[in-house]
């Protein structure tokens, strides 16, 4: 099916939801890709993000067919930018520097502005509480963001316009629509007219937990914003401290003399609202990330995730295990806030015994690494991925360990070895480059320069006709 068309194709006639063999009948030189929706779903979700420049509140348009969009609420702050009709016409330009063509509307409903902005004439219709319904009358019953059905039901009787719904009794429709889709129709006409609300919900809805500071006069440098901080977090914690709640992640944004914003985020692994923490993980972060422009008129400080704090009562035993885990923690949250977070890794283990495909690395804030005592000294601290050959082994007898050994092309004496510990096989899972799956016989084994390496046998002696097995390091040991 024809999910989406450029100009091109539309002008030749083609439309959404047509097959794409008469597509190709019509047009057989036809240029089809594969549609990827959640891109496009992913693709609207950024422009909402950035849209935020015009509005707090900025949610998706579910509508299909080709309808989506975004609703901006603009209330009380049409005035920041010349204007409602200013503002129309900026979004729709900077939109049109991005390379995306829009048709924009304003009106005091989401149902209005909707209708107004896909079916309305002029450009960048405005509509008021007074205007609304005169506008609205000469569009189509499709304005209404009503299904296909209800359409085709309204203009079998008539009502081909918004207008005509006006005059019509409420219990009047809900007869002639005996199914029920009177009452998705008589909705959309009040919610589009405000006699019924609607909720929308915000891509990123407001943080709970914010608070603000305005500046007389615009604040220009780094040190002064630094300075200033410590009042914002503490203002924050008292908050917090009230609900119970610890902070998870914070971020700082500074409102712009120019009408942009500016801002810096911080993630912690464990919940807290201490001041001084807050203050070194944003140093660690980085206030020069900031670009204050021509200064900043306003600060705000919001907990972006929270937490429920409770008191915690450790074992008196294991008093030093909880400070060295605390440590852990906080070391963990200043690394990612200099580094980020998807460059501060930890071990998780994984539904595999072969040992490089027993573990994945994820992001470590939120989680303290546990070793495993009955596994230390049995596992090598560096695991070879992939594995490296060994070459010219000598053997006292064919099923042990190597007597000596060839590796990155150093000769070997082995003076203590340990095993096999035999590890079958996955055959359901096909080696990443293409050779045979076969069992291993892992060997811990020492040399005579106190060198510890974990090394194995692949394949068996006698058991695979026409194969010698090989030998492979990879691991050392602690």
């Amino acid at each position: 099916m024809i999910h989406a068309l450029n100009p091109a194709a539309r002008a030749a006639g083609l439309r959404r939801g047509q097959t794409q063999a008469d597509a190709l009948a019509m047009i057989p030189h036809l240029l089809c890709r594969p549609a990827d929706t959640a891109a496009d779903d992913r693709a609207l979700e950024a422009l909402a993000v950035w849209a935020e420049r015009w509005s707090p509140s900025v949610s998706l348009d579910p509508s299909g067919e080709g309808l989506e969009g975004l609703f901006l609420d603009i209330t009380g702050a049409a005035h920041l930018f010349g204007g409602e009709a200013a503002l129309l016409a900026q979004i729709r330009t900077r939109l049109a520097e991005a390379g995306t063509v829009a048709r924009v509307a304003l009106a005091p409903t989401p149902g209005a502005a909707w209708a107004l902005a896909r079916w309305g004439e002029g450009r960048d219709p405005v509509a008021t509480d007074e205007t609304v319904s005169d506008l609205l009358a000469d569009l189509p019953v499709e304005a209404l963001r009503l299904d296909d059905r209800t359409v085709t039901g309204a203009r079998r009787l008539g009502l081909k316009t918004i207008g005509s719904l006006y005059a019509m009794p409420r219990a009047g429709l809900a007869r002639r629509f005996r199914d029920g889709d009177a009452i998705g129709l008589v909705r959309r006409l009040d919610q589009a007219r405000g006699y019924v609300g609607e909720a929308l919900t915000p891509v990123r809805p407001p943080a709970r937990y914010r608070v603000w500071q305005a500046f007389a006069e615009p604040l220009g440098d780094i040190e002064g914003v630094e300075a200033r901080l410590p009042e914002l977090a503490a203002d924050l914690t008292r908050a917090l401290e009230r609900d119970g709640q610890g902070a998870k992640a914070l971020t700082l944004t500074g409102f712009r003399s120019d009408g942009l914003t500016t801002g810096l985020s911080v993630r912690m692994g464990r919940p807290g609202r201490e001041v001084p923490i807050w203050m070194r993980l944003f140093r660690e972060a980085g206030f020069g990330r900031l670009e204050l422009g021509f200064g900043l008129d306003a600060l705000m400080l919001t907990a972006d995730l929270t937490e429920p704090m409770a008191a915690r009562q450790g074992a008196l035993e294991s008093e030093a295990g909880a400070k060295q885990a605390e440590s852990l923690a906080a070391l963990i949250d200043r690394l990612t806030a200099r580094l980020g977070e998807d460059r501060v890794l930890t071990p998780e283990p994984v539904d595999s015994w072969i040992p490089e495909r027993a573990e994945r690395l994820i992001p470590a804030l939120g989680r303290i690494p546990a070793a495993d005592p009955a596994e230390a000294g049995r596992r090598p601290l560096l695991l070879l991925d992939p594995p490296e050959p060994i070459d010219d082994p000598l053997f006292d007898l064919p099923e042990g360990a190597p007597a000596r050994f060839t590796w990155r092309r150093v000769s070997r004496r082995v003076v203590r070895a340990e095993g096999p510990e035999r590890l079958s096989p996955e055959w359901w899972r096909p080696r990443p480059d293409g050779r045979e799956v076969r069992t291993r016989d892992y060997y811990r084994v020492e040399d005579g320069e106190g060198g510890r390496y974990w090394l194995f046998r692949e394949g068996l002696y006698g058991r695979e006709e026409g194969r010698a097995p090989s030998w492979w390091m990879h691991g050392v040991l602690p």
